[in-house]
């Protein structure tokens, strides 16, 4: 799979679309050419014989060019707008699918690093939409060359060597353009490349600035970012400058050929060789020039950007996957039995920060984790989601690895609620949804809300569940979208569920009162439940504490055991 390939698969599978969007766009084209014409044919046929019915005639004729022009543009961008906005969705689609793969994704051909997920962040929306812009390039050089193709024709039926010189000279101008062509394609592919990298670092730095705090590393990671962005913006200024330099020449080019087009007429007209209103249409034709040549001049500039980001977008469609999934472990019923449902087994000796993480968890118990390093608690939390890079095995629910777990049913053995959980646009209730619709489990979505505090938010509107959420959650609070995000958590009812700090964004009443919901909700049921945080609140109602410190768990016990017994631990949970 390659740049080209996307390229050529963005263009068949929107043909229908940019045919037609091509066709309408020509037509438009060639309505620009008539108006010069039409402005000449009045000035020769009406204007000089005073014929008010000619003139009256000639300038209803030319309205309705311009009616024309305007209803075959506005239905030829219409068509081409809505084939660009689905390719970028579809390209999005499969660009996202591809992000989220539970095995991750592999180095890709051709790069020295692995993805991080601002990178492919990045990908998933600039590049997708800078390939599907290539719907719109197509249709500008068919009607750019319709436009001067028509122009030139016209100009030869006035005058053989205006003719030629649109028809054989423009042509040989604008390959004589291209030359730069390649060096402006490896300039634009250098440049979209680093910027892709530097955007995604900014992504990943950001989304990853508490766990840097934690390490002391916000200094080091700085640093990477203004090196990252100094090779971003020299590759942004190499490939500016030569940009530059051929915009300049194009503009200098077709502004010459106008005026020597424009200059060789006027001196027609002086000899007696053409009529006035034959100038006027060559001036007017002259001028119209100038668009569709500067556009073919500009287009390897164009083709350079969308064949660099079609490059990128193959590169994430071909990567191989980390690990492969077995489907065939989970399909159909599931051999667990329901009373042991919920066991699992931690063996981390060796990832991230962990070095000695051995841990069993029996079905249906409450384990809180206390983490004093930030890299500890985002490792271990990881690893319980299924990271890619941790060694087969380190994770067990049910005696089953957890790369084994086909992905359509992972989610009803282990769910993992990030700390940095985001909604989305919607509603409340669309937002706390796993597929089924919230209405069809009253008692279940009830029990979670009210466990997760989330209905205090519900209540706040009069809308209830039905309340529109903007992007990101953008329009609540950060508690209320904690207290919502832990909802949809609870409601999703899997046999494990993995909390991260679930509450670092409400008081301290609140917490309280979540921390007795979470226990009532899960181990009212029979599920298992993994909590990393530091609330006290949080901590005294779970049935075992580990203390994780320096990768190695330090102590178990209960939450007053601990207290009572270790000054480190008290030390911890009084911050």
């Amino acid at each position: 799979m390659t740049g080209g390939w996307v390229l050529r698969r963005t263009i068949t599978r929107n043909a229908r679309w940019l045919v037609g969007g091509s066709v309408l766009i020509a037509g438009y084209q060639l309505c620009e050419v008539a108006i010069p014409v039409l402005i000449g044919v009045i000035v020769d046929r009406a204007v000089s014989s005073g014929s008010v019915v000619s003139i009256a005639v000639w300038t209803a004729v030319l309205a309705a060019v311009f009616v024309v022009l305007t209803v075959l543009y506005r239905l030829g961008a219409r068509q081409l707008m809505f084939g660009i906005a689905r390719e970028s969705h579809l390209l999005r689609d499969e660009l996202s699918g591809r992000a989220l793969e539970p095995g991750g994704l592999a180095v890709a051909a051709g790069r020295d690093d692995a993805w991080s997920s601002g990178e492919l962040l990045s990908i998933s929306t600039t590049d997708a939409d800078n390939t599907s812009y290539v719907i719109d390039y197509i249709p500008r050089v068919v009607s750019a060359v319709v436009g001067t193709v028509a122009c030139g024709v016209v100009l030869l039926t006035i005058d053989l060597v205006l003719g030629a010189m649109v028809l054989v000279g423009i042509p040989v101008v604008v390959l004589g353009l291209q030359v730069t062509a390649p060096l402006i394609a490896r300039r634009v592919e250098a440049q979209q490349d680093t910027v892709g990298r530097t955007s995604g670092l900014a992504t990943d730095l950001v989304s990853g600035l508490r766990p840097l705090q934690g390490i002391g590393a916000t200094g080091a990671a700085s640093d990477r970012y203004r090196r990252s962005s100094r090779t971003s913006l020299a590759a942004a200024l190499r490939a500016a400058r030569i940009q530059s330099v051929h915009a300049g020449a194009s503009a200098a080019a077709g502004a010459l050929a106008a005026m020597g087009v424009a200059v060789a007429a006027v001196y027609f007209a002086l000899t007696g060789d053409m009529g006035i209103g034959a100038l006027i249409t060559v001036i007017g034709l002259a001028q119209f020039l100038i668009d569709p040549f500067a556009l073919l001049a500009i287009v390897p500039s164009w083709v350079a950007e969308a064949r660099a980001s079609a490059n990128r977008v193959a590169q994430v469609l071909a990567a191989p996957t980390l690990r492969g999934q077995k489907e065939t472990a989970t399909t159909g019923s599931d051999p667990t039995p329901t009373d042991t449902r919920g066991a699992v087994r931690i063996d981390a000796r060796a990832h991230g920060g962990l070095t000695d993480v051995v841990l069993d968890i029996a079905p249906g118990e409450y384990v809180a984790v206390l983490a004093p390093s930030a890299r500890d608690a985002v490792a271990l939390v990881e690893l319980l989601a299924g990271d890619p890079t941790a060694p087969a095995g380190s994770v067990t629910v049910d005696g089953r690895r957890i790369e084994d777990i086909a992905v359509g049913t992972r989610r009803d053995a282990i769910v993992v609620e990030h700390h940095d959980s985001h909604l989305f646009t919607g509603t409340l209730g669309s937002n706390i949804d796993w597929g089924t619709s919230v209405s069809a489990r009253p008692g279940d979505v009830a029990a979670s809300l009210a466990a997760s505090a989330a209905d205090e938010v519900v209540a706040l509107y009069p809308a209830g569940l039905d309340h529109p959420v903007t992007e990101r959650g953008a329009s609540l609070s950060g508690g209320q979208r904690q207290r919502l995000a832990l909802a949809r958590a609870l409601i999703a009812a899997p046999d494990v569920l993995v909390l991260h700090d679930p509450t670092t964004a409400v008081d301290a009443v609140t917490e309280a009162a979540i921390a007795d919901g979470i226990r009532a909700v899960r181990s009212g049921a029979g599920k298992t439940t993994v909590v990393i945080t530091s609330s006290p609140a949080l901590l005294a109602t779970a049935d075992r504490v580990l203390l994780l410190v320096d990768g190695a768990i330090a102590a178990v016990g209960s939450h007053s055991e601990l207290a009572r017994g270790r000054d480190d631990y008290r030390e911890l949970v009084s911050r």
